[in-house]
Order: structure tokens, then sequence, then C-alpha cells
């Protein structure tokens, strides 16, 4: 069965979007962390922030996409 996106309960620091990103991706999530932390920069902040804040709202938690 093929990895869903979703939310990380385990591997979070602010919602769980990259760490559960990173699961599916099959990359580090410290890497992953520091690409978005860089590409924030020269694209001015919000268009990364606020698909960040959207895919905190979007995507469900672990424990969710378990039980379905």
């Amino acid at each position: 069965m093929r990895n869903k996106l979703a939310r990380s309960r385990s591997d979070r620091k602010i919602a769980g979007v990259l760490g559960g990103l990173s699961h599916t991706i099959g990359i580090s999530a410290t890497i992953l962390r520091v690409i978005f932390i860089v590409a924030l920069i020269p694209t001015g902040f919000f268009p990364l922030a606020i698909v960040y804040a959207l895919l905190t709202f979007v995507l469900p938690n672990e424990e969710d996409q378990i039980n379905e």
C-alpha cells in the first residue's frame, strides 16, 4: 500500500506538515525543513507560509488516516 500524505504526530516542530511530507517522500525531515526555510526568503515569505497554513488544515493527522 502506498503512503498517503498526512501530518506527522511524532516528527513535528509546528504542525507536522513537513514531517509528514518527509515520510511520504522518503527524505530526512531536517533536510526538508532547511530547504523550506531557505525557500521562504526569496519567495517573500508569504506564498510558502500560506501553503503551509493551508496544508495544516487540509491534511489529516497520522492516526486519523490509520483508522480509515
